[in-house]
């Protein structure tokens, strides 16, 4: 798909962010898929790849609120979510928001803090709303989390069970910039830094309104039948030991809903699907123990699975 098809609201927010991110239009139009689709994404790579830099920039260029949560092992569920404290002249608890009543959430580490704390996050994230001493609070539309973890420092974290890596719309990696892109990199930080000079190229109104829009792209029956295939054939996978569940086929529609927006059309094309299914699925499946030992991955899995799924070939547009 060329770039001079993409929706133009769209086409500004990713400009923007390349003038503070190098080589890494892939990843900020993957996350601006899940900020689209209203779904979260979980990061997983090494420090220094520009992970915050990513988010901030993406959070400055639709002029959202943004919050920047460092993950603990001594981090309290209250330290995310708020607390209602007692204030003794209007003899009434107050609630005191936490972090996670932002607009973008990043939340660093997420692997460093007690599954409790993990809890209150993926809770927010699910619910789009938090409990304090019995009280619901809603949290604020747009509501974006971006959490990351270090795939190579296990010891003293928490890795995240399948049922709450589920929760997470889309799970990606950065990766190193390449030698021309790294030397880039250095000639902007001899200056003031470019995320100190982005402006906002969308209001939030303008967001809301894009997150709407998305929702009436046309998915042929073709391609849920196409969709569920795909999701089914995880559960039936010889190397599998646990599938993706309905959860997924959701996530793999309203992923593909906003792809197709986002290069500036009406309905979804098993390209979509095919493009973001890895990022969709591969951290819904378990792996048997066998095939890790033989070194098989989750993205090899469903890559083979794209390869043997008949592509749908009836006429998709609307």
């Amino acid at each position: 798909m060329s770039r001079e098809q993409m929706n133009p609201s769209i086409e500004k927010i990713l400009a923007n962010i390349e003038k503070v991110m190098i080589g890494k239009r892939n990843v900020a139009e993957l996350s601006l898929i899940a900020l689209l689709a209203e779904g979260h994404v979980l990061l997983e790579d090494v420090p220094g790849v520009g992970k915050t830099m990513m988010v901030r920039a993406l959070a400055k260029s639709v002029d959202a609120n943004f919050r920047r949560i460092q993950f603990t092992p001594d981090l309290l569920p209250s330290d995310v979510t708020g607390v209602s404290i007692y204030n003794p002249k209007e003899m009434e608890f107050q609630f005191h928001p936490g972090p996670l009543m932002g607009h973008i959430i990043l939340a660093d580490e997420i692997n460093r803090t007690s599954p409790k704390t993990q809890s209150a996050l993926l809770e927010g994230m699910e619910e789009a709303s938090v409990t304090i001493d019995g009280v619901t609070h809603k949290l604020k539309k747009p509501f974006f989390v971006m959490a990351t973890q270090n795939p190579i420092e296990y010891e003293g974290t928490y890795p995240l069970p399948e049922a709450q890596l589920d929760r997470f719309l889309l799970k990606m990696k950065m990766g190193y910039p390449d030698i021309d892109e790294e030397i880039e990199v250095l000639n902007r930080a001899q200056k003031v830094p470019p995320i100190e000079e982005l402006d906002p190229v969308i209001d939030l109104e303008e967001l809301l309104i894009l997150q709407k829009e998305i929702k009436d792209v046309y998915v042929d029956d073709s391609m849920k039948r196409y969709i569920v295939d795909i999701v089914k054939r995880t559960r039936d996978h010889g190397s599998v030991y646990l599938g993706a569940s309905p959860r997924g086929s959701i996530a793999l529609m309203k992923t593909s809903q906003a792809y197709a927006y986002m290069y500036g059309r009406e309905f979804v094309l098993p390209d979509d699907i095919q493009y973001l299914a890895p990022f969709v699925l591969s951290h819904r499946i378990i792996l048997k123990s066998e095939a890790k030992f033989e070194g098989i991955s989750a993205e090899e899995v469903v890559n083979r699975i794209l390869a043997r799924v008949p592509v749908p070939v009836k006429r998709l547009v609307k």
